[in-house]
């Protein structure tokens, strides 16, 4: 498929540095007044901004899709004219992680709607090992998983069979390569761009992180 685009270009930013686009409004609606890329100014005082990543995709085979990923809020929307609008949101008032894009990988505090119809999101913990980072969402009779396979990409599975695979470094923006053989669904465009954009996709092999682990133990 052809690479994702920004709706708001802007320069890479870096992190701590982040993306972001800035509302007049409460409903981040409209028009942002900027993009640009931000980060927390001042020792004494930190300001609350809502960052929101809204990413244009143009989907080999479903087209055009729009994945909206809100940091604060803990949202992902997905939506376009070829597939259902597909909503993953964190509970108001829950406590984020940094380090995942929706904020949790507590099923309990996640909620995920399918053309307006709820399905059943179950995040694993996130261990050593790759498995330990899947994703899974039952739904209309189906099972979807995404698993990491790589260091950058994970692979969406529907009831087994490899449909494709994800690539997002957590910042909103997914890129998905279908294989060749196989046959996706609208339905699962939506539910792998909102999964790799909520939760990011790949991860370290075990034998890495264990020595990364090890080295961390070394003075």
């Amino acid at each position: 498929m052809n690479p994702a685009r920004r709706a708001f270009p802007v320069a890479t930013c870096t992190p701590p540095v982040f993306k972001r686009r800035l509302f007049a409004n409460a409903t981040f609606s409209g028009t942002a007044k900027r993009a640009d890329c931000g980060s927390a100014v001042g020792a004494a005082k930190i300001i609350r901004m809502t960052v929101i990543t809204e990413a244009l995709v143009e989907d080999s085979r479903f087209g055009a899709l729009t994945v909206r990923l809100d940091t604060e809020r803990g949202e992902v929307v997905v939506e376009g004219a070829a597939v259902p609008r597909t909503v993953l949101s964190r509970s108001a008032g829950t406590e984020a992680e940094e380090h995942i894009p929706v904020g949790t990988r507590a099923g309990d505090r996640l909620t995920l709607t399918v053309d307006g119809a709820e399905a059943d999101v179950r995040p694993a913990k996130g261990r050593l090992t790759r498995r330990s980072y899947a994703v899974d969402v039952r739904h209309a009779g189906h099972v979807w998983r995404l698993l990491p396979d790589s260091v950058p990409d994970s692979r969406l599975l529907r009831d087994g069979r490899r449909l494709g695979d994800f690539t997002s470094r957590g910042d909103g923006e997914v890129s998905a390569e279908w294989r060749a053989n196989a046959a996706p669904k609208a339905v699962d465009a939506s539910v792998g761009y909102a999964l790799a954009a909520g939760f990011g996709t790949g991860a370290q092999p075990m034998w890495m992180l264990v020595v990364d682990a090890i080295g961390d133990l070394i003075p």
